[in-house]
């Protein structure tokens, strides 16, 4: 049976919005419902964990939520921003595990250490894509330099990767999408 799990980013502007009862939980905002739902009816058993205090990113916490999941060759993985920056690592540091397709969206190294001190502290593993069913990445021409900084580190030590590179879809979030849906995201994963 095919799997998926697709993994929030950091809240921004950080403790702010993970309090405030009129956002949604991480897990619950933007695209991921939508795409969670697409993949559901297409008979992929689709989880969005949701990572406790994700505004400071803690790599053992995110890892624990992460590993509640058994990753095979026919799980799917999709990381948004910082969901998508820990997927690189853990990836890089389990090269004993093979996924499915991966995508990351917008990842985020925090090339600047702004707002994490060690969470991407981590080597990473050149032959990570031979460990997949291929890696693939979304960028935005309007992101934020952080992420087109952290794109090109991923890209530069990574080989066999597709890039796909949007028009004006900022940081991929319901503000710059203006849409929950994102079918573009949908057609690469199935």
């Amino acid at each position: 049976m095919k799997t998926a799990i697709i993994l929030h980013g950091k809240p921004d502007p950080g403790q702010e919005e993970y309090y405030n009862p009129d956002f949604p939980s991480a897990s619950n905002s933007h695209w991921l419902p939508w795409l969670q739902k697409q993949l559901l009816i297409k008979d992929i058993a689709a989880q969005t964990p949701e990572v406790p205090n994700s505004w400071k990113p803690d790599y053992p916490t995110w890892q624990k939520e992460f590993e509640r999941y058994d990753i095979t060759p026919n799980t799917i993985l999709v990381g948004h921003s910082c969901g998508g920056g820990f997927i690189v690592r853990w990836l890089s540091e389990h090269t004993d595990i093979h996924a499915g397709k991966v995508v990351l969206v917008a990842p985020w190294l925090d090339p600047g250490r702004t707002d994490t001190t060690d969470f991407f502290e981590f080597e990473i593993d050149p032959n990570l894509t031979k460990r997949t069913n291929g890696l693939t990445i979304f960028n935005s021409d309007d992101d934020m330099d952080s992420v087109h900084m952290s794109v090109q580190i991923i890209r530069d030590a990574i080989s066999d990767i597709d890039y796909r590179e949007f028009h004006e879809y900022g940081h991929f979030t319901y503000e710059g999408m203006h849409t929950v849906a994102f079918p573009e995201l949908l057609k690469e994963l199935v």
